[in-house]
């Protein structure tokens, strides 16, 4: 299969890297300076599972039809994705979105049909250093994806034989949407929080009320979740709440790592969007609002600080 990949950062750079040097026809559709980038330094990726440096095919306009489109960018610039991949989607490309949260699934649909768009994720802990290494933090790397309706499953199933050679052990979920609202669940109430205290969990952990306050979070992710239909299920709870109450640990978001740094966040496509379905489904949610408001604040005073 030929599968163009939209962005070479953390994830699209890891996993397209990890593919192209298996075999596997992959070309990255990227913007003209990351384009000299890897014309010049190659795909570089520095990991504990192993580095790896090749040259990779790139593209800066899609020109015509693939069989696959993997999507790797921020929420915040879907539109702009979408618009760059059009010229790829023919009659029976597949479209496989890692974006984070579930909002993105009504997006393609509304674009390209949801005939073409499979529901996927990933976790992983990668960034992109300012030489434009790709730099893997964990040996985390799990990619998960499969059809949300019954006439994708073939189509689904020939991608995933496409992408087993890449040696990061994919999964073929027949649950995947549940699996997208697992992920959404945990990762409201991580973000939220890392970025409402502005600290690691570990750190919110040694508060008085931080394990509390945590916990009601969850709680307000989880029943906005089970009246979408997509209460998480016993093992994906367990993991959520070992892994957000961890004494000791330094884990912070990535939206916490993009605050850090004064970047642009996911906050409205995570927060806000669950936020926005609490509302819908009547569940009470002040933490939520005031997690969404803090980002809000801070988007409004990164903005001013860029513009003056």
């Amino acid at each position: 299969m030929r599968i163009l990949i939209l962005g070479a950062g953390g994830i699209g750079g890891y996993f397209g890297g990890r593919l192209a040097s298996s075999g596997v026809d992959v070309q990255f559709l990227v913007r003209p300076s990351r384009a000299e980038v890897l014309a010049r330094n190659g795909l570089v990726i520095k990991s504990p599972l192993g580095d790896l440096r090749m040259p990779v095919r790139t593209m800066t306009a899609a020109t015509e039809p693939v069989d696959a489109v993997l999507l790797a960018c921020k929420a915040y610039d879907l539109t702009e994705a979408m618009e760059a991949v059009a010229p790829a989607i023919g009659p029976s490309t597949l479209i496989l979105p890692l974006l984070n949260g579930v909002r993105q699934l009504d997006l393609l649909d509304a674009r390209f049909g949801r005939k073409h768009v499979l529901g996927g994720l990933c976790h992983i802990g990668a960034t992109v250093n300012p030489a434009g290494e790709i730099l893997h933090l964990n040996t985390l790397q799990r990619f998960v994806f499969g059809p949300r309706m019954p006439d994708q499953t073939d189509a689904a199933e020939r991608l995933f034989t496409a992408v087993r050679p890449g040696g990061f052990e994919p999964v073929l979920s027949p649950a995947i949407t549940q699996e997208m609202w697992e992920k959404f669940t945990f990762l409201a109430t991580y973000a939220g929080m890392t970025t409402l205290m502005r600290a690691p969990i570990g750190a919110i952990m040694t508060a008085q009320e931080g394990e509390a306050i945590m916990r009601e979070m969850l709680d307000e992710c989880l029943a906005t979740a089970a009246a979408g239909g997509y209460r998480p299920r016993e093992e994906a709870m367990a993991q959520m709440i070992s892994s957000l109450t961890e004494r000791g640990s330094a884990g912070t978001a990535s939206m916490f790592r993009d605050m850090a740094r004064n970047g642009r966040t996911e906050h409205e496509h995570v927060i806000g969007d669950m936020l926005a379905r609490a509302r819908t489904a009547g569940v009470p949610a002040p933490l939520l609002r005031l997690s969404l408001a803090n980002m809000q604040a801070y988007e409004a005073q990164r903005s001013a600080t860029a513009a003056g």
